[in-house]
């Protein structure tokens, strides 16, 4: 696993979104869960991304493309989302280089729920 977390936290992977992939821990903010899905989208872990998916909005699979790396994340704004919140909404921009050379870039405002505790990803908007 890499040494720096790919969110861009500037944190060690394994201080920052190591455990929450692991299952260790869960996420404290809707953000954090972002955060950490960007992070499963850049370490291969599909699994991750199904487990903290809304099972209203969940998909059947996850089809990650290998190959593709991920290579920047900036967080634009946050509402809501916090420890003590039932919701939240964290607006991002994710960009990635796929193995032709080719950039791609993300920008999406995402909805979170909590789920008996736990942060969820509900599905987002693209901009």
């Amino acid at each position: 696993m890499p040494a720096a977390c790919p969110c861009g936290s500037r944190t060690a992977y394994a201080a920052c979104c190591g455990p929450l992939l692991a299952g260790e821990r869960a996420a404290a903010t809707a953000e954090a869960l972002m955060r950490s899905r960007y992070t499963a989208f850049a370490v291969g872990d599909a699994a991750y991304l199904l487990r903290t998916w809304h099972p209203r909005t969940r998909p059947d699979t996850v089809d990650l493309q290998p190959g593709t790396r991920w290579t920047g994340l900036e967080v634009v704004r946050t509402e809501r989302g916090g420890p003590d919140d039932d919701e939240g909404v964290v607006e991002f921009v994710a960009s990635w280089l796929e193995p032709a050379g080719q950039r791609g870039r993300l920008h999406e405002v995402s909805s979170f729920g909590r789920r008996a505790g736990r942060w969820l990803y509900v599905d987002g908007e693209h901009r």
